[in-house]
């Protein structure tokens, strides 16, 4: 492999690094993190947040997010967690809440320091986590507002022994499956108690 072409070690940034022309600044990132960044109701933002919870709930908001890793958290010497969210509330004008429905279809893989493909589909995850923004208001609708979401933990081995390659589940058929439902100061417990029992069954 070509070094120049490596992957790109990621830099946590402070949001008072400027956006700079010959010397001159032209706004910050934190300009732009609230220009971009800020519609948290949205499917796309929200799903960001939510690991953004999980990883506070587990300690491990200090490390970055790397969107393109083959699980959404790798814990230092812990399981890895792969984190869903939906919610009943969108942040367009809707004539009725929506129907929850979460991802869970097995993904190929790759490893990002060389380029390579891993074509084997397979849930990569130890432990999922549902995040449901359990709001039904949309007046007082906060998803910053931890009490707003419930979390439904799951060992993976319970997908994938359930459900096979199924591409998603809705809220029902989750609940078919016994999660651990949780508030966010549970969380952390049950996700180490799921990855537990996921560790037990493939002993």
């Amino acid at each position: 492999m070509n070094d120049l072409l490596g992957a790109v070690p990621p830099v946590r940034r402070t949001g008072d690094e400027p956006l700079h022309l010959h010397g001159t600044a032209h706004g910050t990132v934190l300009g732009f993190w609230g220009w971009a960044y800020s519609g948290l109701a949205g499917n796309t933002l929200r799903g960001a947040l939510a690991e953004y919870i999980v990883a506070l709930a587990l300690g491990a908001a200090g490390e970055m997010r790397v969107g393109w890793d083959t699980v959404d958290l790798r814990l230092p010497d812990g399981p890895g967690v792969e984190v869903k969210s939906a919610a009943y509330l969108q942040d367009w004008a809707q004539s009725r809440p929506s129907a929850i429905s979460f991802s869970i279809a097995p993904a190929e893989g790759w490893d990002p320091m060389t380029g390579a493909p891993d074509p084997e589909r397979l849930r990569r995850a130890d432990v999922y986590v549902f995040c449901l923004l359990d709001h039904l208001d949309k007046p007082t609708l906060d998803p910053l507002d931890l009490s707003q979401w419930a979390f439904h933990v799951l060992p993976t081995r319970v997908l994938d022994e359930r459900k096979g390659g199924r591409r998603t589940i809705g809220l029902s058929a989750l609940l078919a499956l016994d999660p651990v439902r949780t508030g966010f100061e549970g969380l952390r417990a049950a996700v180490f108690a799921a990855a537990g029992a996921q560790d037990g069954a493939t002993a």
